[in-house]
């Protein structure tokens, strides 16, 4: 387990170094293996995920309904509900888990999400206010909402600008101030609105993957493809970075530049996974320090941290499906209740 503790700096540990040519690649055995793991859990719980839902399934037929055989009904419940659902899942927990993994770097904080710039308040206020004011459908309310948390974000960064710096304690507290008030904004429009635009705008805000189809699924995967390699390029600057800035400077990193960029980056990511599901809680957080404490070492663990944030979400969804309370559990409500024993346990023990 991680020595890393609340507050402290993470322990960094080298690994073997494999050279090729001009470019160099850190290889630790430990990560490769806590990876492998990752990615495995990741797949079964996701097989468990394919078999169970209003139509039980046995293994067999999930995989020949994958392949095109069988009958009709369970291809297309397969193929065209259950597998994008799946895939939006993995994607979205994925690039929540490596957005947290940035921030924390970002802010050398271990609580460190997305949310300490505001992009989850700015964009439950942008999709409110589409859902209560312009009334709005789903497309224009996933749009209102990845517009509102990129203006928040970039309102953050720019006012905790100081001559030409934007410090971790300074960009924490000018996004606790910018997330405050664009909630209070949030709480005002639900109260004036309606009770139909108020319950829509309170499940969307709830995160959920219910109906998520292949546009979803597509959208994320995009995102992912697109991001992770230039996230996972920036990586070893930003382990660098956790030193201080008069370190990470006297090492040649343009700290100011890629502080912004890999910040670009991250709020990209989470932008995507908000417009496809909504805000979903927790996975942010607790991804990245779970990831820490397995592999013992600190840094930002691209890979790792996305198949934990993968992990996650897909054994949330398949939680939030098995919960019979009468209704449609939304899988944010399972990672926020997640989130609470977790933080719960976490300060516990470190106090």
């Amino acid at each position: 387990m991680s020595n890393l503790h609340l507050g402290s700096r993470p322990r960094l540990v080298s690994g073997r170094v494999i050279r090729l040519g001009a470019f160099s690649v850190r290889f630790s055995p430990r990560v490769m293996v806590v990876g492998l793991v990752l990615l495995a859990m990741t797949v079964a719980i996701g097989i468990v995920t394919m078999l169970h839902g209003t139509m039980e399934l046995t293994f067999g037929e999930v995989v020949r309904a994958l392949v095109g055989d069988g009958e009709d009904g369970v291809i297309r419940t397969v193929r065209n509900r259950r597998l994008p659902r799946l895939v939006t899942a993995m994607g979205v927990g994925g690039s929540l888990g490596v957005a947290g993994a940035v921030f924390q770097s970002l802010s050398r904080n271990p609580l460190g999400s997305p949310d300490i710039i505001g992009f989850t308040s700015g964009a439950a206020t942008g999709a409110v206010i589409q859902i209560v004011v312009l009334d709005g459908g789903i497309l224009a309310t996933a749009i209102a909402a990845v517009t509102g948390g990129v203006l928040t974000a970039l309102a953050v960064y720019a006012l905790a600008r100081k001559d030409g710096v934007s410090g971790g304690l300074r960009l924490i507290l000018v996004g606790i101030g910018i997330g405050a008030i664009t909630s209070a904004i949030t709480s005002f429009l639900m109260v004036r609105a309606d009770l139909d635009d108020a319950t829509q705008a309170q499940l969307w805000q709830s995160g959920s993957l219910t109906a998520r189809g292949w546009p979803h699924a597509l959208a994320v995967l995009v995102a992912v493809v697109v991001l992770m390699p230039a996230l996972l390029v920036a990586a070893r600057r930003l382990s660098v970075m956790e030193m201080g800035d008069d370190a990470a400077t006297s090492l040649g990193v343009p700290v100011e530049r890629y502080r912004f960029g890999v910040m670009v980056l991250a709020v990209a990511l989470t932008a995507i996974a908000v417009a496809a599901t909504g805000p979903i809680a927790f996975i942010a957080l607790a991804a990245p320090q779970i990831v820490r404490r397995l592999v013992g070492r600190g840094g930002v663990l691209v890979m790792p941290s996305f198949l934990m944030g993968a992990s996650l979400l897909v054994l949330a969804d398949l939680l939030s499906q098995s919960l019979d309370v009468g209704v449609r559990t939304p899988v944010g409500l399972v990672t926020s209740l997640l989130g609470g024993v977790y933080l719960v346990v976490l300060l516990a023990r470190r106090v």
